[in-house]
């Protein structure tokens, strides 16, 4: 049995791709079989955070069936225990991927086997990255602690929670029309939320209204805050779970916080995953604690527990902030 993480982002530029390369480095060398996947459809560059030369094949070969599975694409990296599968580089314009293809590529993702499958998403909240999202009920949002990033990291759990509940009802139903009007109506700076959506699908059948609030229990995104450079930057993940609670109806967990440093982009250079090089580094550490939590979730049947303030958070924060005065007296 393996468990399905997708990583997703709001807006490009957030570090989406390096997070999803180090993470597995960091869950390999935690003892879990991990395998990594490029899902960023036209834009795949994991390969190169890897340190892994583009001429193998991969998900455009897939999907142009020149590959008749996604196992027969997976290949070895230079990390024991972690596998790769590369994206569409070789063959480009596959973007818009056909509905059958990726109906087949959802079935195909359940049966591979790995403890971890980490699926690296494009950028925004088109509806083939949100529903490879929903391909487990707790994906990855990496998001950075400008106003741009968090905007967008909150309108893609917007869409995705829309599009959970959409596709909860079969086509041409009343449930799916009641969605759709309720999508027209902005929810931020009203009493509306997704529960109130699941009280008025309530009201047309009791059912359908249980099964909306099963789906939003049931949806557990977490959130992963990168580059922070301060600790009111700490605060700001936990800003973007309230909100979503709010707004969203939905649960959430502040699973992760990684300071900034200078080094992490330049690693894509070297070809070389920074957790390789630089193992003790407060990224790197960050990493590690991400791992951990990932883990012991896995071992604890994924209790819906979120608190950010958790004590290896709360190590981490101080630690950064040693670091932060230190820089400051120098």
């Amino acid at each position: 049995m393996n468990t399905i993480v997708p990583i997703a982002s709001g807006k490009g530029g957030v570090g989406k791709t390096i997070f999803t390369a180090n993470l597995g480095v960091a869950l390999a060398r935690a003892g879990k079989t991990c395998l990594l996947i490029d899902l960023d459809l036209g834009s795949s560059n994991l390969h190169t955070c890897l340190g892994i030369k583009n001429s193998n094949p991969g998900i455009g070969n897939y999907i142009y069936k020149q590959e008749s599975s996604l196992e027969s694409l997976i290949i070895e990296t230079e990390v024991p225990r972690l596998y790769f599968i590369p994206g569409d580089s070789l063959l480009p314009a596959t973007a818009n991927l056909p509905y059958f293809s990726k109906k087949k590529m959802l079935k195909e993702l359940g049966e591979l086997i790995a403890d971890y499958i980490l699926i690296d998403l494009g950028a925004g909240s088109s509806y083939n990255v949100v529903d490879f999202f929903l391909a487990s009920s707790s994906g990855l949002v990496v998001t950075t602690p400008e106003t741009t990033a968090i905007l967008s990291a909150y309108s893609f759990l917007k869409t995705t929670v829309y599009r959970l509940l959409y596709r909860t009802f079969p086509p041409k139903s009343r449930e799916r029309e009641i969605i759709s009007d309720f999508a027209t109506t902005p929810v931020e700076g009203s009493s509306q939320s997704f529960v109130e959506l699941a009280e008025l699908l309530s009201t047309f059948n009791a059912e359908s209204g249980e099964r909306a609030r099963k789906q939003l229990r049931n949806f557990f995104p977490r959130v992963i805050l990168n580059r922070g450079r301060s600790n009111r930057d700490f605060s700001v993940g936990a800003k973007l779970r309230e909100i979503s609670r709010k707004n969203l109806g939905i649960p959430m967990e502040y699973i992760g916080f990684l300071p900034e440093d200078p080094q992490v982009s330049r690693s894509i250079f070297t070809r070389r995953p920074y957790m390789l090089t630089n193992p003790t580094v407060p990224f790197s550490r960050g990493l590690q604690i991400v791992a951990r939590k990932m883990i012991a979730a896995e071992l604890k049947n994924s209790p819906r527990l979120f608190d950010e303030d958790g004590k290896d958070l709360v190590e981490l924060r101080e630690e950064f902030s040693k670091q932060m005065l230190s820089q400051t007296e120098d």
